[in-house]
């Protein structure tokens, strides 16, 4: 069955501000490029309980999804993914044990469950030890059935910017759009 808001490929770009991380999210048209603007969120940096919010545009006048953590501070932190009217749509977290040779996280949606992990144990471990900011940063969740529910992948640029691939038709482009600004906006964490 798939999602009431399915999108198999989409591109999210990381802005800096010096108080906050903005992402614009884009659909990909078929031949590559950049189509229509899904959505622009913004990260408020150093919060005590992570909630991003996702708008139609920079007027923010229309919020359409957002993610928020379930706790204050927790190294196993859970994020619950919202629609519109403020229904769950979805759910991630960090398993923290996993992740401490190479980030690893839980994902849930209607239908569907999985984890994901980056696809580099050596590029993992050299991000604990040295900031670089050119290494690329790639992310494959799989289904409890094994097979592929998306990707992330960061791309070589100065500022983020990430390729979200969908092939499994269950996962809402929300919910992805969610994960994908969340791997980024709490990998420091």
């Amino acid at each position: 069955m798939a999602a009431e808001m399915y999108l198999p490929r989409f591109f999210i770009k990381q802005k800096f501000a010096m108080t906050t991380n903005r992402y614009e999210i884009y659909a990909a048209n078929p031949d590559g490029t950049e189509g229509q603007l899904m959505a622009v969120a913004q990260q408020k940096r150093l919060a005590f309980k992570e909630e991003v919010t996702f708008y139609t545009d920079d007027s923010k006048s229309r919020p359409v999804f957002s993610f928020r953590a379930r706790k204050k501070l927790d190294l196993n932190a859970g994020y619950d993914i919202y629609d519109e009217q403020r229904r769950q749509i979805g759910f991630f977290r960090k398993d923290f044990g996993a992740s401490l040779l190479r980030s690893t996280y839980h994902v849930e949606g209607p239908g569907f469950a999985g984890t994901g992990q980056e696809r580099s144990q050596g590029v993992a471990i050299l991000r604990r030890f040295m900031d670089l900011p050119f290494l690329t940063i790639h992310f494959d969740f799989t289904s409890t059935e094994g097979t592929p529910l998306m990707s992330s992948e960061r791309q070589f640029k100065l500022r983020d910017r990430y390729t979200i691939d969908v092939p499994d038709q269950r996962v809402d482009f929300r919910v992805a759009a969610a994960i994908g600004v969340g791997l980024d906006a709490l990998m420091q964490r």
